[in-house]
C-alpha cells in the first residue's frame, strides 16, 4: 500500500467539510471557538508490538477524543499522521480507524503520510467546538473530587494482553478506552476543574491540586473497581495502589462544590483542602504513599 492507495483509502472516511475531499494540502475550519488536543501513540511504550492495528486506530483517536471530553467538547474533527509500514497493517489499522470515526461520529480533515523507518509511532490532532472548557486549574478549597466510571482496568488489561490469557472485557479496556464525551458535556457547566485520567488517578489528582494551588487528599477505600477487577485482580490495598497508580483509564476526575451531587454517575474518591501535596487514606487513616504516584514519561538515557 502506497501514499496515493493509503489516502485513497482515507477519503472512503467520514471526511469533515473543511477536508475538501483530501485533495488539497491543507483544510479549512469555520467553526470557532475550537479546543485543540494532540496525542502520539509509539510503539512498546503506549501499545504493544503484537496489538492488533485495529485496536490501535481505536485508542489513537479515543485517546484525543478523552481530552476533548475533559473540555465538555463536541467532536469537530481529527487531523492523522501516519507511517506507512507493512500494507497489510495498513489496512487492519483503516478498518479501526473507520470504526472508531463512525462510532463518536468524528470527521477526518486531513494530515500526512510519511514512510516508516524504525517503530511505529502514531500522531493525531482532535478538534472540539462549542466547549464549556473547564481548566485542571479550578478547584476550590472544600470541593470534593470525583471519577466517573471505573479505575484499574486498562492496567489489568495490560497485564492481561502481555500475557495473552484473562478477562477479555479488562484486555479490552487497555486496547479500546472508551472517551466519556457524554459525561463530559453534562459535567463541563458545571465544575470548578476537569481533566482525563491518562497517567493514574493519583498522579493525576496530584497534578490537579498543584495546578489549583491547594492540597488534595485521596480515599483509596473509595476507589471504584468493576467486577472484573474485583474478581482478577482483587480488593486489598496493594489492589487498589496499584488501579490508582496503572493509568490508560480515560475516565473524567473533576471537582465540585460539596454537597453538590454531579449530574452523571461518579464516585467521590477525594477533596481538597488549603496547602499543597497529596494525602492518601484508607479506611480514614492516612497511608504511606506510592514511590510511583502514575506513568511519567522519562527519556531512556
Amino acid at each position: 500500500m502506497n501514499e496515493a492507495d493509503f489516502i485513497a483509502a482515507l477519503r472512503r472516511m467520514p471526511l469533515h467539510p473543511g477536508a475538501r475531499g483530501l485533495i488539497d494540502d491543507s483544510a479549512v475550519l469555520t467553526a470557532a471557538p475550537l479546543v485543540v488536543t494532540t496525542d502520539t501513540l509509539v510503539e512498546g511504550v503506549h501499545f504493544l508490538p503484537h496489538d492488533p492495528p485495529a485496536d490501535i486506530a481505536w485508542k489513537l483517536v479515543a485517546t484525543n477524543l478523552s481530552d476533548l471530553a475533559a473540555k465538555g467538547a463536541l467532536v469537530e474533527g481529527v487531523l492523522l499522521n501516519y507511517p506507512l509500514d507493512d500494507s497489510a497493517w495498513d489496512r487492519a489499522f483503516l478498518d479501526g480507524l473507520a470504526a472508531v470515526l463512525n462510532h463518536f461520529d468524528a470527521r477526518l480533515i486531513g494530515g500526512d503520510t510519511v514512510t516508516l523507518r524504525g517503530p511505529r509511532s502514531l500522531t493525531l490532532t482532535a478538534f472540539g467546538r462549542d466547549a464549556a472548557a473547564p481548566a485542571r486549574d479550578g478547584a476550590k478549597a472544600g470541593d470534593a473530587l470525583w471519577v466517573t466510571g471505573t479505575i484499574g482496568d486498562a492496567g489489568l488489561g495490560l497485564v492481561i494482553a502481555q500475557a495473552g490469557h484473562g478477562p477479555i472485557a479488562l484486555r479490552d479496556a487497555y486496547r479500546r478506552p472508551y472517551p466519556r464525551l457524554t459525561e463530559g458535556r453534562a459535567l463541563g457547566p458545571v465544575v470548578h476543574a476537569m481533566m482525563d485520567v491518562s497517567d493514574g488517578l493519583l498522579i493525576d489528582a496530584g497534578r490537579m491540586a498543584r495546578a489549583s494551588g491547594l492540597a488534595v487528599t485521596v480515599a483509596l477505600d473509595t476507589v471504584p473497581l468493576s467486577e472484573e477487577a474485583r474478581a482478577f485482580g482483587g480488593t486489598d490495598r496493594a489492589a487498589r495502589l496499584a488501579a490508582a497508580t496503572a493509568g490508560d483509564d480515560y475516565e473524567l476526575l473533576f471537582a465540585l462544590p460539596a454537597g453538590i451531587t454531579p449530574p452523571v454517575a461518579a464516585t467521590r474518591v477525594g477533596s481538597f483542602a488549603p496547602g499543597h501535596g497529596l494525602t492518601l487514606t484508607d479506611s480514614g487513616k492516612p497511608i504511606p504513599l506510592p514511590p510511583r504516584w502514575g506513568y511519567e514519561h522519562r527519556p531512556e538515557r
